[in-house]
């Protein structure tokens, strides 16, 4: 899987992975990680997620980076916002008060760009990536936050043989392996989500679950 991949994906609007209502596991579970009001939440891959018009909506200032430009148009475009946009180290920044989206690759991110967050919500970013491509993905993360972020993270589990991803399963044991030297890894919920995803269970799926993680950085 490459950048083409997705590109082709928003291409021709095959996104059931984006989600029309606000996360529910967000919704409940954000508050635990006792972010002061004002604070930026960094959000990679965000695709056009709603979320992101969630979090401001609570107070917080919010960072997404995301590949394809089509998914960068339609968010502004379809919340009726108007943006700003500039180039900065070959990527184009798009900004509309509080809220900022760079287009480009996750993997060219500068922590420059990512040095003013304070937390990181990763709902569709993890699971979207391929075996060989999850520790890269998980290493460039916590490269670009020198010091640690609290982060609420969402994943799915499934036997991977019954389906070719994405999105794509990510046991408990990888998660823990990517992020337990700087973090305490809790996992908070733990839900069987087969009878209410329809599609997967015509993909060949035989069980699925989601797991919702926090993750709090280890004291200094």
């Amino acid at each position: 899987m490459d950048k083409q991949f997705w590109h082709e994906r928003w291409e021709k609007n095959q996104i059931g992975f984006h989600q029309q209502e606000i996360n529910s596991y967000l919704q409940e579970y954000w508050s635990r990680l006792q972010l002061p009001a004002g604070s930026t939440v960094f959000v990679p891959l965000c695709g056009k997620s709603r979320d992101m018009l969630w979090l401001l909506e609570q107070g917080y200032r919010v960072l997404g980076i995301e590949l394809s430009p089509i998914a960068v148009a339609d968010f502004f475009r379809e919340n009726n916002l108007q943006p700003e946009v500039r180039s900065e180290n070959g990527m184009e920044h798009w900004s509309c008060d509080e809220l900022e989206i760079i287009c480009g690759d996750f993997f060219s991110l500068q922590p420059s760009a990512v040095a003013h967050c304070q937390a990181v919500y990763d709902r569709a970013s993890l699971i979207a990536m391929p075996p060989r491509l999850r520790p890269a993905y998980a290493d460039k993360l916590q490269s670009l936050c020198p010091t640690a972020l609290p982060i609420l993270l969402v994943t799915m589990e499934y036997p991977q043989e019954q389906m070719a991803g994405p999105p794509f399963s990510v046991h408990q044991s990888e998660v823990n392996g990517f992020y337990a030297d700087r973090y305490d890894v809790e996992n908070i919920l733990t839900r069987d989500i087969l009878d209410e995803s329809p599609r997967f269970r015509q993909r060949g799926l035989t069980a699925m679950q989601e797991r919702v993680y926090l993750l709090h950085p280890h004291p200094v």
